[in-house]
């Protein structure tokens, strides 16, 4: 809660910066202060106690602290891959507010106790992201991205917003825990709207991860919006939205799985073909990654169905989120140096080997591990999922993602290729600064780190 805390009074304290004339110190405080909020959640996380906040509205638990530190950790790496994003910018201040805000919405839903509190988590951080995909206020598709993605996402809020209307008016109560124990005790007494609102909230959700056949916005956003604001809804605003869907669903509504698990199932299955057969077809790389993204979610949809029928930790998602947010950092990070001329695509990348070698090499890690490839953190991110999922009834959904994550590897693959194998169109070296490449090269170190040690790393969180 220290760490909520802290990064809300980060936000506050950026929009003074303009008046009080330290903006120039804003990053530095920033960095500090996500240190602190940090430090704060391990020991939060050590000391194992869970005190509820405004009458058990939010509590941090110990996967609603786990789920923090990752989001907390990646978003210190982000702020300092963007130290240069806004310098030209008027309103620097503005958008570190609007970070930061979206921020606290993320580490909201990482602890709600109540539908009040998911919603009002779920606004905080999608409304300032809505602003921030059409910062690039000249930019004609920063601006459709802006655009499509507050459309959207109003839309995603009000299914969400009616399921809520209709979870509560057959339970009585706004309670994840007194809804897990309503539905117990009259199981067979639940009215026919109920069951509406949990496939709604579930409609809700899943456009919020992006999962398919609600991820039509995903593409469109994540290539119109300024490229780290991509990779922070690609990174911590995932993470928040599956840290989210799990206690909703594992907790909440885990006593009508039967309802919902083979719609969730369906869901998987419709993500993990169009999504890698989609970005097997992009010629642009931003675009590529976003329906990348979406392949992601179907794994990390397929542990919460594991769990619901084996009753496993969620080590394995939280495995998962770590490995997807530092291989996302890093590759979002060389995507952004790359790409600074305008064009996006493939061919930006042919003989980066040659323009920087050491970018290069980090592209490929954070490649092979998005690709699932040994000895990355990626394979043994999807080997946990295959675990989980290979005691279940749902072993085709299995065979569906080995046959699928081939041809994720081609696609990858371009990638790779491009940079090593085809003649540079552009002779000019990458430059890239100091503090990007320290970023870049320890997240793609840590990308390796944790997959050479994926048994201690998923000890860590288990509980």
């Amino acid at each position: 809660m220290k760490g909520l805390l802290i990064i809300s009074g980060l936000g506050v304290l950026a929009m003074l910066a303009e008046i009080f004339r330290f903006k120039k110190l804003l990053l530095p405080i920033v960095l500090l202060g996500i240190v602190a909020a940090y430090a704060f959640n391990f020991m939060e996380w050590n000391n194992g106690f869970v005190i509820s906040y405004f009458n058990n509205m939010i509590a941090f638990d110990k996967m609603g602290i786990a789920f923090s530190g990752i989001i907390i950790a990646t978003a210190f790496f982000w702020f300092i891959l963007a130290n240069d994003y806004f310098e030209d910018e008027t309103n620097v201040v503005d958008h570190f507010a609007l970070v930061l805000f979206a921020l606290v919405g993320a580490l909201m839903l990482t602890s709600f106790k109540n539908m009040t509190t998911l919603f009002l988590g779920v606004e905080i951080m999608s409304i300032p992201l809505y602003v921030l995909a059409a910062s690039q206020k000249k930019d004609l598709k920063s601006n459709e991205a802006g655009f499509k993605y507050l459309i959207m996402g109003s839309f995603a809020s009000a299914f969400l917003l009616f399921g809520i209307a209709l979870i509560y008016g057959s339970t009585g109560s706004f309670d994840i825990m007194e809804i897990r124990q309503h539905i117990s005790a009259h199981t067979a007494e639940l009215p026919t709207f109920f069951y509406v609102g949990v496939v709604m909230m579930l409609v809700a959700m899943c456009f919020k991860v992006s999962a398919a056949p609600f991820h039509f916005w995903a593409p469109d956003v994540y290539q119109g919006s300024p490229t780290l604001i991509t990779a922070l809804m690609s990174t911590i605003v995932k993470t928040a939205a599956f840290a989210a869907f799990m206690r909703l669903f594992m907790i909440g509504f885990a006593g009508v799985s039967e309802l919902w698990t083979g719609i969730l199932a369906v869901i998987i299955a419709i993500s993990l073909v169009v999504a890698n057969f989609s970005a097997a077809m992009q010629s642009n790389v931003k675009r590529m990654l976003a329906y990348s993204s979406i392949s992601h979610a179907g794994f990390m949809l397929m542990v919460i169905l594991a769990n619901i029928r084996s009753n496993i930790s969620v080590d394995a998602i939280l495995y998962y989120s770590l490995a997807y947010s530092i291989g996302s950092i890093a590759a979002f990070g060389i995507v952004y140096n790359v790409t600074k001329g305008g064009d996006e695509s493939f061919d930006a990348f042919n003989g980066l080997a040659k323009r920087n070698p050491g970018m290069a090499l980090c592209m490929t890690v954070a490649m092979l591990s998005l690709a699932g490839i040994p000895v990355t953190s990626g394979f043994f991110a999807k080997y946990f999922v295959f675990t989980a999922m290979i005691g279940t009834s749902y072993k085709w959904l299995l065979i569906l993602a080995v046959l699928t994550s081939a041809v994720g590897a081609y696609y990858y693959l371009k990638v790779i290729i491009a940079m090593y194998f085809k003649p540079q169109q552009n002779t000019e070296p990458v430059i890239v600064e100091r503090s990007q490449v320290m970023v870049i090269t320890l997240t793609s170190a840590i990308v390796i780190a944790i997959g050479v040690v994926p048994g201690i790393v998923a000890e860590m969180f288990r509980f």
